[in-house]
């Protein structure tokens, strides 16, 4: 466990191919997956105003989150600039959960823990739903810090859920049904 952020909820990969990545997983015994297809996600990426375009698949393996994203190549993004590093992909955050946000990087600043917040998410001006940071005196694996929230906390039991009673066969990827808030086999 991390002293200045607490346990690591998930472990987020970007990928070049998020169906292979699923698959890879899946082949694996984690799963099932929740599949979202996001589609202009208001953030900030370097201060700048941005609006999200990727692909992610997440899954439980234990208490672990695991999540696979494909960015869009055509929009600024910490997973574009990762993906052109590192063709391959790879383990590019772990993320934690945080009360709230603005707190969590005010305690690192008291704490003279040197940081740079890189992208946010969320409703603007404020982006208080996601912050990707990264260390600048150890630089690697970014730290996503995950504002809990009443969605999230839905989604992600859904998921847990979903995960401790799955087959290892069964409707393998899923989507969200925004209607029922339950997880349902992928069209």
């Amino acid at each position: 466990m991390s002293h200045l952020f607490g346990p690591v909820v998930q472990q987020g990969y970007v990928v070049p191919d998020v169906e292979q990545a699923m698959q890879h997983w899946l082949a694996r015994g984690v799963g099932p997956f929740v599949f979202v297809d996001i589609k202009d996600f208001p953030g900030q990426y370097d201060n700048s105003p941005i609006m999200a375009q990727m692909q992610a698949g997440f899954a439980y393996c234990g208490d672990q989150q695991i999540e696979v994203i494909t960015p869009s190549l055509d929009h600024s993004s910490i997973y574009k600039d990762y993906l052109e590093q590192v063709p391959a992909g790879g383990l590019q955050h772990l993320a934690f959960w945080v009360d709230n946000i603005d707190d969590k990087l005010a305690e690192l600043d008291h704490q003279n823990v040197g940081h740079r917040v890189w992208q946010r998410y969320g409703a603007p001006p404020d982006y208080r739903a996601h912050a990707y940071i990264d260390l600048t005196d150890a630089p690697g694996v970014m730290i996503q810090l995950m504002a809990r929230s009443d969605f999230y906390d839905m989604l992600f039991g859904a998921l847990a859920v979903a995960a401790q009673s799955w087959d290892g066969v069964s409707d393998p990827i899923r989507v969200l049904d925004p209607g029922s808030g339950s997880l349902v086999p992928r069209p």
